[in-house]
């Protein structure tokens, strides 16, 4: 007989077969290694930063204390600065642009959406889109040599002109009519942040199911109730999520404000008299910083700006939670 014909030898009775790890086993634990890794590097980028501000700032603020936060003095030439001024700005500036662009992104979003007929709905939504993606220097030149000069003629000297002595529209129009001001920089950023919120809730009233709203027409409600009784309390949580990301950028913004609020360090005392904000004062400075002290002042202004931007952010989060919780 041939060897061909012989059987081949089988496993030993009794012997663990062997089996291969599957593939998608592997590629799952590369995967789960690689996102591991992404989040572990964003959280030390996050305490890098907070570690980098915390110590570039320190000589400041080991020398000025807590005053650096009271104090509006902010003087190079005797070393001696105080944050209250850029503090107020920010914030001013910032509570200002969401009090003018907040209704207006609201009402084009619910335009775009129960309102607009259907053929100008596409192209209004994409220039809305265009309009969040302008860069803000941009928005800065245009403000200062389109906005500005306009805004003196037609609104500031008019106001200034009926304005009685002693009145509470003489004190918030004080100032020199030349277009700048806190006014004018909260006007220019919410004209920057309108586009990104309208964009953001008209896409948040998008995802309305048409069955809720349908059903809430047949019941013979308006137009505006089922925007205030339906359709707004169903995206209510995504929406404050969307108004805080506004404000976010609106705290942040440095070169668009840079341009017509006036740079001034000192408290504003109206609506039309130059002020400052944290972002401006270190885009302004920061190159120009040639002592220690007053490189690490703008430091510590750009750890009270990450301070103020988080605590925005966390309560976001809060009043998401609560939302939540309720829902």
């Amino acid at each position: 007989m041939s060897d061909a014909a012989l059987p081949a030898p089988g496993p030993k009775a009794g012997a663990p077969a062997r089996r291969s790890a599957p593939r998608g086993a592997l590629v799952g634990q590369v995967f789960e290694g690689l996102c591991f890794a992404a989040a572990t590097t964003l959280l030390l980028s996050l305490g890098g930063i907070i570690g980098s501000l915390l110590i570039g700032g320190w000589p400041a603020l080991k020398r000025f204390g807590f005053g650096f936060l009271f104090s509006a003095t902010w003087n190079p030439v005797t070393d001696v600065y105080g944050a209250a001024g850029p503090i107020v700005g920010t914030l001013v500036t910032a509570a200002l642009a969401l009090a003018i662009a907040l209704p207006v992104a609201g009402g084009v979003a619910f335009f775009l959406t129960e309102l607009c007929p259907a053929p100008l709905r596409r192209p209004i939504g994409t220039a809305v889109e265009l309009l969040a993606g302008i860069p803000s220097i941009v928005y800065g030149m245009w403000g200062l040599f389109v906005f500005a000069p306009l805004f003196a003629k037609y609104i500031q000297l008019p106001l200034m002109a009926a304005a009685k002595p002693g009145s509470l529209l003489e004190t918030l129009t004080t100032g020199i009519p030349n277009g700048s001001g806190i006014l004018p920089a909260s006007i220019i950023l919410a004209i920057m942040i309108l586009p990104f919120m309208a964009a953001t809730l008209r896409e948040l009233l998008l995802t309305v199911p048409p069955a809720v709203r349908e059903s809430a027409y047949g019941l013979g409600a308006t137009t505006a109730e089922v925007v205030m009784s339906v359709t707004l309390p169903y995206v209510r949580a995504g929406a404050i999520g969307a108004v805080m990301l506004g404000l976010g950028r609106a705290l942040g913004e440095t070169m668009a404000v840079t341009f017509i609020i006036g740079n001034s360090h000192s408290f504003p005392k109206s609506l039309f008299d130059s002020g400052s904000t944290i972002a401006s004062t270190i885009a302004n400075e920061f190159t120009e910083a040639t002592s220690p002290v007053h490189t690490a002042a703008l430091i510590a202004l750009g750890l009270v700006l990450f301070l103020i931007t988080f605590t925005v952010l966390g309560i976001a989060r809060l009043m998401l939670r609560r939302q939540g919780a309720r829902l």
